[in-house]
């Protein structure tokens, strides 16, 4: 198990920097192509900047797209002390705990670091697991924090949105503007070409780089959430309760479905294809939790 834990862990900082070699390959490109070298320096500091401003604020903007309030240890007395104990048995501070009005099952966690990590549920996680259950739901999500997810999926998001936000304006301006260069220089009607085919690919690349990433990264907090309650049938049980509810959440969204223990977007396509999805079939994670007893 650790040594999966160490793989995959290994694979992330690697497809993080894939990404970063993509952004300074269509900074390069979109500059060549308007001639005009500053359009690169520009690109690689505005994702810089759009970096630090994920890492200080990504936790609240997370929690205002899903419209999550913080919970009180009055009302939600359990949520509290199953959280607290938890915490308390992985080494972690605990965390700020915020729920969401809606029926769906479901549960997250965000934040910068794990002193300032936010884990949220929803009233219908709430209302349909037992004790059990929901302490398999919260070490998973503290798995998550202890592991470091929750910055790096983060760093993921605003990379491919700002991956697509380029690729958007190139191809635009490329449609009503048209190329600056010599149509007769071949080898910059090459680069060009080169330039071209990589921005309209990127964007599809970046996604699937993310995918890639959420998956490996709930296989691996299933199984350290498992090692934390020494009862791997408790994430099994919720998760097979948290499939059976098939109605999407009200404040379901594309750009933080990855960040959710199981898809959020049942019934607003998200299964059009599986390599399209965000989440690892959960019928799989159930059978290797089950198969960890």
């Amino acid at each position: 198990m650790y040594t999966q834990q160490t793989s995959n862990i290994t694979k992330t900082y690697l497809l993080m920097g894939i990404f970063l070699v993509v952004i300074a390959g269509l900074g390069y490109f979109v500059s060549f192509y308007y001639n005009n070298p500053g359009i690169f320096y520009v690109a690689i500091i505005f994702s810089l900047f759009i970096n630090m401003t994920s890492f200080w604020w990504s936790d609240k903007i997370v929690l205002s797209i899903s419209k999550a309030k913080p919970a009180s240890r009055a009302e939600f007395f359990d949520l509290y002390t199953v959280t607290e104990n938890l915490s308390i048995t992985a080494g972690l501070p605990m965390p700020k705990i915020y729920v969401i009005d809606d029926p769906a099952p479901n549960a997250f966690a965000t934040g910068r670091d794990k002193n300032h990590a936010v884990v949220c549920v929803t009233t219908g996680l709430l209302q349909k697991l037992e004790r059990p259950e929901l302490e398999g739901v919260i070490a998973h999500e503290l798995s998550h924090i202890g592991n470091r997810d929750i910055l790096l999926m983060s760093a993921v998001v605003v990379l491919v949105g700002f991956v697509s936000i380029i690729s958007d304006m190139f191809l635009r301006g490329m449609w009503f503007r048209g190329g600056s260069r010599d149509n007769d220089n071949k080898a910059g009607g090459v680069l060009a070409i080169v330039g071209i085919i990589l921005i309209v690919l990127s964007p599809i690349i970046a996604t699937l780089i993310k995918l890639a990433i959420s998956r490996r990264r709930e296989y691996l907090a299933d199984a350290s959430g498992a090692l934390l309650t020494r009862y791997p049938e408790g994430l099994a049980s919720a998760l097979e309760k948290i499939s059976d509810y098939n109605q999407p959440m009200k404040t379901a969204s594309t750009a933080t479905a990855h960040l959710f223990i199981a898809n959020p977007l049942n019934g607003k396509g998200a299964s059009v294809s599986n390599l399209f999805q965000t989440h690892p079939p959960i019928a799989e994670r159930i059978k290797i939790l089950r198969g960890m007893e």
